[in-house]
């Protein structure tokens, strides 16, 4: 029942031919077709044209009855709706509420009673920020109509102005992205919205050629390491190499993996903050870039110390 349900939806868009449905419904077009020819048994007015713009489709003036959730369904749209709360700024704000309301307004007392305990117990968990995002509907709209813009971003090495073409906004970790294509940097990027500023939209740059792919995707690093468990929990939370770690024993995991060029100074933080949970094993320039680091930091606290004895030193003299 819930494939012709979703056979009657997809027909109320237009026509679509048998491939098109089996498809999108990921069944045989065999089983497309018996559906077919169930709805049609059971008083689905449906069309049927022959043709290169041939397919089925609905008569016109035929709806389907209201709304009807089952408990599962209602779960999944409510607790996908509590996620986005979560955020403290979204293109939804007022929506996000009232459509929650709604589908609650809608469903039986004992579907309620059997999923809201559920609800309670089951969470998205999203970091808390604070910031403030009165472009973000504007932005959306310029990357639907694919629209080149210029923007003022602030990032942690330069406050300036960027040509760009926004492809997808998304958010994850509290924080909402948008990839796109960089006229200034010359290659595709990821940038944080709440950096964005003075958002105006800007005349396609005419001497601009599509890049294929990002140039500093082009240079990548193989890096190869040894973690503790430890690391291997730390690690193992990065969206982008989480998935790269594979274990050799009980104690000892290998993260093998690559990085572009652009990301050098990241991959060094990162081994730099897991200590002794990790080893480098190559490149040998990575371990020799931590070891600077670490010099540096060991510098920095022996002058920190020994400013400190200086200026007591100096005090107690003062005192005799």
């Amino acid at each position: 029942m819930d494939r012709l349900m979703a056979i009657i939806m997809a027909l109320q868009h237009g026509s679509r031919t048998a491939s098109e449905l089996s498809e999108k419904l990921e069944v045989s077009r065999r089983t497309i077709l018996r559906d077919i020819q169930m709805l049609s048994e059971i008083g689905v007015p449906l069309a049927a044209a022959s043709g290169p713009n041939g397919g089925y489709s609905l008569m016109e003036g035929f709806q389907l009855p209201p709304l009807q959730l089952s408990s599962r369904e209602a779960l999944c749209v409510l607790f996908a709706l509590q996620g986005l709360t979560g955020y403290t700024d979204t293109p939804f704000n007022g929506e996000r509420w009232t459509v929650m309301d709604k589908i609650r307004s809608i469903l039986p007392q004992e579907t309620a009673l059997r999923i809201n305990p559920l609800l309670d117990s089951m969470e998205v968990e999203v970091p808390k920020r604070v910031y403030n995002l009165p472009s973000l509907e504007l932005l959306l709209d310029m990357t639907a109509k694919r629209n080149w813009i210029s923007v003022f971003y602030q990032s942690m090495n330069h406050r300036r102005r960027l040509l760009i073409k926004p492809e997808k906004i998304f958010a994850a970790h509290g924080f909402w992205y948008c990839d796109c294509v960089s006229y200034t940097h010359q290659e595709k990027r990821r940038l944080r919205i709440d950096r964005m500023s003075e958002i105006s939209e800007a005349p396609a740059p005419e001497d601009y050629v599509e890049p294929k792919q990002s140039q500093s995707a082009v240079r990548a690093i193989h890096i190869r390491a040894e973690l503790t468990y430890k690391g291997m929990l730390q690690v193992e939370r990065d969206e982008h190499i989480g998935e790269c770690i594979e274990p050799v024993s009980e104690e000892c995991w290998i993260a093998d993996f690559h990085v572009p060029e652009s990301e050098w100074d990241w991959v060094v933080q990162l081994f730099f903050s897991l200590g002794s949970e990790a080893k480098v094993i190559f490149p040998e320039r990575l371990r020799s870039a931590i070891r600077q680091k670490a010099e540096r930091l060991r510098n920095h606290y022996e002058d920190a110390i020994e400013d400190i004895i200086e200026d007591v030193m100096m005090k107690e003299s003062l005192k005799k």
